[in-house]
């Protein structure tokens, strides 16, 4: 990173990025404007995560370019383009984050999108704001943000008078009930499965996941499985017919067979809880132990 290190005069460190600024709380809840001298500017003052283990001369080059930073007005945040370089399946965005805030702030999930010079997306991609630790109140924090190759829609772009900018548009990954199981449910087990949803680990970029939720053996013998269907693209996922294999606890095939699904689709960004019958014909094994158990697609 930092290849502008080898242009030893001022005239020439200049941020290939431009800059994109919004209301704190367009993506921090709950918080408020200030009241007085909500017009005065507010000049970040740089602040190095501690992780960051940097030569004198990239701190040099930091400072010079977050002095050259224009000013914020109060209770904004900002991304700051610094530099960009593809390498061999991601692209690496360097940046300032800016936090004009009269305190530290702690960020959850990020999303961002990395524009072209003529505003197109070039990747997208929610990143861990954990990661990136407290930004003190009124600072202005560089970090590399990695956009992975599963998150890159163009190849062909400009390294010069990009954008990387707060992505407003995105949703949080929520529970989509098909309206036979939202007239059918309780409100207290609606709720439960809004929180299971809430807790399951986070889907990589344009991931389908199936995730077992329950199964049991019904009276007549069938096997009756519920699982969750979990869509982290952003768009909407139609499934016409679907192959499923269940596993024991033992780790043996129980079952396996292939469903047909009639204007089945799963919304973007959401989860859809959905049960699968296997008749008694598709079971494989007489004792079968379902005190822990699998489901996946058969590929």
């Amino acid at each position: 990173m930092f290849k502008f290190l080898s242009k030893n005069t001022e005239e020439n460190m200049k941020k290939a990025g431009l800059d994109n600024t919004i209301d704190s709380g367009a993506i921090l809840n709950g918080e408020e404007k200030e009241v007085q001298n909500s017009n005065r500017d507010v000049h970040t003052k740089i602040f190095y995560h501690p992780s960051w283990n940097i030569s004198s001369e990239q701190r040099y080059v930091l400072n010079f370019l977050n002095n050259d930073l224009p000013p914020l007005k109060p209770y904004q945040l900002s991304l700051s383009g610094i530099e960009l370089t593809k390498i061999p399946n991601a692209i690496i965005v360097s940046a300032f984050i800016r936090n004009s805030l009269p305190k530290a702030i702690k960020l959850q999930e990020l999303p961002l999108s990395l524009l072209d010079e003529n505003q197109e997306i070039i990747a997208q991609h929610v990143f861990d704001g954990n990661q990136l630790g407290e930004i003190p109140a009124e600072s202005s924090m560089p970090w590399n943000f990695t956009f992975p190759k599963e998150t890159i829609k163009k190849d062909a772009f400009s390294t010069e008078n990009w954008t990387l900018a707060f992505n407003l548009a995105y949703t949080k990954h929520y529970l989509d009930l098909d309206e036979s199981w939202e007239k059918a449910l309780p409100q207290e087990e609606i709720e439960r499965l809004q929180k299971i949803v809430e807790q399951l680990p986070k889907l990589k970029e344009n991931e389908l996941n199936l995730t077992g939720l329950q199964a049991n053996i019904a009276d007549n013998g069938d096997l009756h499985i519920t699982v969750l269907i979990r869509n982290g693209s952003d768009k909407n996922m139609n499934l016409e017919k679907i192959p499923l294999r269940v596993v024991d606890a033992t780790g043996d095939v129980i079952a396996e067979g292939g469903f047909s699904l009639n204007n089945f689709t799963v919304k973007a960004n959401t989860t859809k809880p959905w049960t699968f019958i296997f008749p008694d014909s598709l079971i494989k094994k007489e004792n079968i132990d379902l005190s822990r158990w699998s489901v996946s697609v058969i590929q």
